[in-house]
């Protein structure tokens, strides 16, 4: 699955096109490295996206197509939330 679809399907950005424009500004990562909106994300990698001062770890555990507002939750296992503003 692609990495800006992950992310919209798992709601971590409300939008698809919000999810290509934070891979494609260097705010996500995909096991330490940067990664692009098409790059294949596999169950048990760890994504790791920067929303302004935040910054949240997660790691991959399911994928699918589509997910409802209950069982979005379940894709992903939560390792991390920074505020980064405050560590500055």
């Amino acid at each position: 699955m692609r990495l800006d679809k992950y992310l919209k399907v798992a709601r971590l950005v409300k939008r698809r096109t919000l999810a290509q424009e934070l891979c494609n500004g260097g705010h996500v990562t995909k096991n330490g490295r940067p990664a692009k909106p098409s790059s294949r994300v596999e169950i048990g990698d760890v994504l790791e996206i920067r929303f302004g001062p935040r910054l949240i770890t997660v790691e991959v555990v399911a994928l699918a197509d589509s997910a409802d507002k209950k069982t979005a939750g379940s894709l992903y296992r939560r390792l991390s939330q920074e505020d980064l503003a405050e560590v500055e």
